[in-house]
């Protein structure tokens, strides 16, 4: 069973790196979103700032639970909310009618397709295997929590409290409820930050040197 986890785990690292054998980089990528409302946003807008980038399906019940708690993160002048609807079907407007539905009082919303689109936004972030997923960036830009599930804020705000003398990818609440993707067979995936090229392009990726379970 382990070696199988690894195997997937490996297919999903080399899917999302098109350009194997380029320079590694130890920077997240710069990701581009296009929100609900055509405002262009990017990582980089936020330096200085913490970027949670939030993953939900609007058949997904479990999703609704934490946007109460996401809301008043966003609220922080240090911390910024970014959701992304997948796996929606083909209109658009169902990801606006949802987040509306639901109160999302985040910074953006994306309609981000199906995750079988080639360009869908979570190939410029990280794997989505079930709903919830979200990431944290640091205020430098880069990746350090992996959230498999419900946010759980008080986690998020320890870890916030403690960066600075632990930098290294956290994987956070394993034990927390989440809904599979259909098809998916991986339960737990270690995050392996894409590198960049000069464009910007995602490129060879390259593994955290560690990676702590909640």
């Amino acid at each position: 069973m382990r070696k199988l986890l690894l195997l997937l785990s490996a297919s999903l690292v080399f899917s999302m790196s098109p350009a194997a054998g380029a320079e590694e980089s130890t920077k997240a990528i710069n990701f581009q979103f296009t929100d609900i409302n055509g405002k262009s946003i990017q990582l980089s807008d936020f330096k200085g700032k913490w970027v949670l980038v939030n993953f939900w399906a609007p058949w997904c019940p479990l999703c609704w639970v934490e946007v109460p708690a996401l809301n008043d993160m966003n609220k922080r002048k240090d911390f910024v909310v970014i959701g992304i609807g997948l796996d929606y079907g083909p209109d658009e407007n169902i990801v606006k009618d949802a987040s509306q539905r639901h109160d999302m009082d985040f910074h953006a919303v994306v309609a981000g397709g199906t995750r079988r689109n080639p360009d869908s936004p979570f190939r410029q972030v990280g794997p989505v295997d079930f709903y919830p997923t979200s990431y944290l960036y640091d205020p430098n830009g880069e990746i350090v929590m992996f959230i498999p599930g419900q946010v759980k804020i008080s986690k998020v705000l320890a870890f916030m409290d403690n960066w600075g003398s632990k930098k290294n990818t956290q994987v956070a609440g394993s034990e927390e409820k989440r809904v599979p993707v259909a098809g998916s067979a991986v339960q737990e995936v270690t995050y392996t930050k894409p590198a960049t090229n000069q464009a910007g392009a995602a490129t060879k990726s390259r593994k955290s040197s560690k990676t702590t379970t909640y």
